[in-house]
Order: C-alpha cells, then sequence, then structure tokens
C-alpha cells in the first residue's frame, strides 16, 4: 500500500467514488514546513484555481490534510485525475509517516 496525503480535492467523497469507485479511509496529519497557494490552470472553460502546495521549510506553517492508503493502481488512477499540471512528490508528515502529495510542475 503506498500513503497519499490529500490537501485539496482528493478529500472530496464524490471525487473519491469517481476516481476509485470507493470512499478512502485515512488519518488526519499535517505537511510541515509547507503553504498552500493558488494556481491558475486554463480548462475547457477558461481559466480555474486549484489549490497547490509550496515548500518554505519554515516550521511554523502546515498544512492540514489527510492520510489515505491506496494501491500501486490507485495511486496510478489519482496520477492521472492530477493531470499534467501536478506532480508528485513524496513527502515526510507531522507523523513521520512518508507519503505522495501532489505539487505544481515548474
Amino acid at each position: 500500500m503506498e500513503n497519499l496525503f490529500a490537501y485539496g480535492t482528493l478529500k472530496d467523497k464524490e471525487i473519491q467514488e469517481r476516481i476509485f469507485g470507493r470512499l478512502l479511509k485515512g488519518t488526519p496529519d499535517n505537511l510541515i514546513g509547507f503553504v498552500i497557494q493558488d494556481i491558475r490552470i486554463e480548462e475547457e472553460f477558461g481559466i480555474i484555481e486549484y489549490p497547490i502546495i509550496v515548500e518554505t521549510k519554515n516550521a511554523a506553517e502546515s498544512i492540514s490534510g489527510i492520510c489515505y492508503q491506496l494501491s500501486e493502481r490507485e495511486l496510478g488512477l489519482a496520477d492521472t485525475y492530477e493531470g499534467m499540471h501536478y506532480k508528485r512528490i513524496e513527502v515526510k508528515l507531522e507523523s513521520n509517516e512518508m507519503a505522495w502529495t501532489y505539487t505544481a510542475v515548474v
């Protein structure tokens, strides 16, 4: 199983049902030294803002989210959902768990 730290739309139950065909079970956790900013992405019907994490390395800043356990196949489905504007990176959570999460492609 793979850990995935979600801080945005992947926490949404309807999105989980659509992508994975099930509701994910997770544990609240925090990502220290990161903040959330908005990224503007051009979609079919215009420009939409989405949340994105940015590393600050400041221990006073953190992001609250949920750490889910996914199969490798489901992690691939999450990659497809996030699309070409996001990339998966490995991070260490406040719980000391290692997890994948998504940040902007730069």
